[in-house]
């Protein structure tokens, strides 16, 4: 099932590894390591212009390809989608 990040963005389900929000979890100086590596290695995309919400970790296994999405649109919200709308799949 595809999912959809933002701005017209959709990824597979199944290849994502976390969903995150990001004024939370880049409180950790780990974090923000983590998202400037992914800038570094050009495997970071932005699907907004505007105030960032999220970010999306997906890996795809067949191609061994890590992405790192940056999504205007909530953690709690991609989550719900991932979870086909239910939230006691939580």
């Amino acid at each position: 099932m595809y999912i959809h990040i933002g701005n017209d963005r959709l990824v597979l389900s199944k290849d994502i590894i976390g969903i995150f929000d990001i004024e939370k979890t880049t409180a950790s100086p780990v974090t923000r390591e983590y998202l400037r590596a992914a800038a570094l290695r050009s495997c970071e995309i932005s699907c907004t212009d505007q105030l960032p919400r999220s970010f999306v970790v997906t890996f795809d296994r067949k191609q061994l390809d890590e992405k790192v999405y940056i999504s205007r649109v909530s953690s709690a919200t991609i989550g719900s989608r991932s979870n086909g709308g239910n939230e006691e799949n939580e």
